[in-house]
């Protein structure tokens, strides 16, 4: 359950403005393009907006609650992030160190040059690639669902679109993705890409623990995230949201025929996209990261590893239109950087957003997303359940109500 609201003027904000968010979203459940949703926004770590409207479950007539479960996915990657550079400040690791180190199928891996998807030409990649890459998608890895380039058909030939070929756990799909060519030189540009669930088969070998024990034991259990995890419980399942997805010509959102449901514990455990999860949990995780890796008296990380995760990290301080490749991710480009983990807003003229410098987010693949604005202290958790995350400018609108509502 998210916490009780304190009165938002003493947090800054006017009651009436914040109610615009939840007019504005409302009217996406009333001509049915959304099913439900449900948002909170906290301020010096006590929360001044919480709400929800619609269903969870359109068929079922099960309206959406605070403790609404959802799939998380990409959100899933900040998460996965934190645990690498937790083992990272244990020194079993260095930023400049070839992945190839703990996952030795990468050892030789090849650059697309030019050819189709079932002859490509490649020439070997000129430095290896390392663990910052994967932190920061410069890998040259991509993901099957992009439709965009030679490699993305060879990951989906190779039965990566949204998943895994069944069977699969992490370190079978760390081997495959090895040997397919890369869409780039590692480091020489911004890919959206696997790089995350790779990142955590590097957590799983510097660990010698699974991701989900790792990530239970090191994080969610720590910070009483107690609802999150790779499936769904018992106890959990009659909280899940349906997925949905917008029915062609209507726009109106109907059951998505990707949806999956877990109940035990699969075989790959996605670092990039598996986790499910709830408001509740996900805002501690967001204190988390604005108490620079302390909540509730637990230390995560140290404040430096936090602020250093949280600056971009592209080369020549470049935004990602400058070194991104124009392809689906869970940001937009123009006045964004990237850094160990999370796009960092650089330029919010730039980006035509109202926000702040230093602004740090990411989203999921099911129009879910999170920002952290540690110049205010703010922190916003915003959940639905609409595939693809591209459907409705719903981040930039929230973006733009959040920051109207700040009077003080």
């Amino acid at each position: 359950m998210t916490q009780t609201p304190t009165d938002p003027r003493s947090l800054g904000f006017d009651p009436d403005r914040l109610a615009r968010i939840d007019r504005h979203f409302a009217r996406y459940v009333d001509d049915g393009r959304l099913p439900g949703w449900q948002v909170v926004v906290s301020r010096h770590g006590q929360v001044a907006h919480a709400s929800t409207y619609g269903m969870r479950d359109i068929d079922a007539g099960t309206e959406w609650s605070d403790d609404t479960v959802v799939r998380l996915f990409s959100m899933t990657k900040p998460i996965t992030s934190v645990a690498a550079m937790m083992l990272y400040e244990e020194g079993a690791f260095e930023l400049k160190d070839p992945v190839a180190r703990f996952i030795p199928e990468f050892a030789d891996t090849r650059v697309y040059r030019n050819g189709n998807s079932f002859r490509p030409i490649t020439d070997p990649a000129i430095e290896p690639i390392r663990i910052w890459h994967l932190l920061t998608h410069t890998a040259g890895l991509t993901y099957g669902f992009h439709h965009q380039h030679v490699t993305d058909a060879i990951y989906r030939s190779a039965g990566f679109e949204w998943g895994a070929p069944k069977g699969y756990d992490l370190a079978q799909c760390c081997a495959a993705w090895a040997g397919l060519p890369l869409v780039h030189q590692p480091g020489a540009e911004w890919c959206y890409s696997v790089a995350t669930d790779v990142l955590g088969r590097v957590v799983e070998v510097a660990s010698g623990m699974s991701l989900d024990a790792f990530l239970r034991s090191r994080i969610l259990e720590p910070l009483g995230m107690d609802d999150t995890g790779f499936y769904l419980t018992d106890a959990l399942v009659p909280r899940a949201a349906r997925l949905y997805s917008p029915e062609p010509g209507t726009g109106r959102a109907v059951r998505s025929p990707l949806e999956s449901t877990p109940t035990e514990l699969p075989r790959f455990l996605s670092g990039g996209g598996g986790l499910w999860g709830t408001a509740a949990d996900y805002l501690r995780f967001c204190h988390l990261l604005l108490g620079r890796g302390d909540l509730d008296g637990k230390r995560l990380l140290g404040t430096r590893t936090v602020d250093y995760m949280t600056r971009n990290h592209l080369p020549g301080c470049a935004d990602l239109e400058q070194f991104g490749r124009p392809l689906f991710s869970e940001t937009s480009f123009d006045g964004m950087g990237f850094g160990l983990g999370f796009s960092v807003m650089l330029d919010p003229i730039g980006n035509k957003v109202l926000s702040s410098p230093g602004e740090f987010a990411w989203g999921g693949a099911a129009s879910t997303a999170f920002w952290c604005d540690p110049h205010e202290q703010i922190a916003v958790v915003f959940l639905t359940q609409l595939l693809p995350s591209s459907t409705h400018p719903i981040r930039s609108q929230l973006k733009q109500l959040v920051y109207q509502a700040l009077v003080d």
